[in-house]
């Protein structure tokens, strides 16, 4: 059932949720966030589901849980979508936000969405990101009418968790199937493997895609360490500036700033957050964060 639907007699009684997330590693793609929840007298039943972390089941099987759980009237799910460009962006802004802030942040963006709807959570459940203690308690000053309970592969400990991983590794998987590559250069290509840094096909996808001059399509997260490497082939670009620099000095209303690396220069990074503020940073294939993040029940 879809977000408009009205709140089920369950969600009103105490409910459990678990929280978790696909691809944080890869070097492309974005980074998918997923919650599942239920009554907490649904807890036996949902034991008996089969699921499991998403990482140990073939994709057929994901599917069909997938599938199973988005016809289970019993059970709700969300998923927040972070697009590669957004992940970027924020890991290279001025004020750096990490990857374990945006992790924390699609969380408990994840719990005020189910809030706000209505439901009653009493109970949620989450992978650890970082230590397990720090998280927690913040957390719990964040949200303090809720238990929280924050474990190493909690996925594979709480069906709960398992629901959630399968929630958003298939989310994932399809907006990877279903990505449009907005550029238009010759000879591009979707054999791009799994993603991993490690993958050889992934490695010859980034060489092979690479641009001297504009750097690598918007699939990629430029600013993972993987990428590294490919700028000692780019071209060294000089930005006109029509005002003084911060780093240039002053005495001057024109000055040339030095983009050695392209896509990490101060002016790329300012376009980068316009990206950011505008909204425009969002996968495509679902539109945009706010338009078309998927709430079920």
């Amino acid at each position: 059932m879809g977000s408009e639907t009205p709140l089920p007699k369950w969600a009103s009684t105490p409910c459990i949720m678990g929280i978790d997330e696909a691809g944080r590693g890869p070097v492309l793609g974005p980074m998918v966030y997923g919650c599942l929840y239920c009554a907490r007298s649904y807890q036996k039943t949902l034991a008996t589901l089969n699921f499991a972390d998403s990482k140990t089941l073939k994709e057929e099987k994901r599917e069909e849980l997938f599938e199973n759980l988005k016809a289970d009237e019993s059970i709700g799910w969300s998923v927040d979508v972070i697009d590669p460009r957004e992940l970027s962006a924020k890991m290279l802004k001025k004020n750096k936000v990490n990857l374990n802030e945006i992790s924390h942040d699609s969380a408990i963006g994840l719990i005020n969405r189910v809030l706000n709807m209505g439901v009653l959570l009493t109970v949620v459940y989450l992978d650890t990101v970082g230590d397990a203690d720090k998280y927690r308690i913040k957390l719990s000053e964040r949200f303090p009418s809720i238990k929280f309970v924050v474990a190493k592969k909690a996925d594979s400990l709480y069906p709960v968790v398992s629901g959630a991983s399968i929630v958003a590794k298939v989310t994932r998987d399809r907006a990877l199937r279903e990505w449009v590559l907005e550029e238009t250069s010759e000879n591009m290509h979707r054999s791009f493997g799994s993603g991993y840094p490690g993958d050889p096909e992934t490695k010859a996808w980034l060489a092979h895609h690479k641009h001297t001059i504009f750097g690598f399509p918007t699939l990629v997260r430029f600013s993972w360490g993987t990428c590294t490497s490919y700028y000692k082939d780019m071209v060294e670009v000089l930005w006109e500036s029509d005002k003084v620099d911060e780093d240039v000095g002053y005495g001057s209303s024109q000055k040339q700033l030095k983009l050695s690396n392209v896509g990490f220069g101060k002016a790329a990074k300012r376009k980068i957050e316009e990206i950011e503020s505008s909204g425009k940073g969002r996968c495509k294939f679902f539109h945009s964060r706010k338009l078309e993040q998927l709430t079920h029940f």
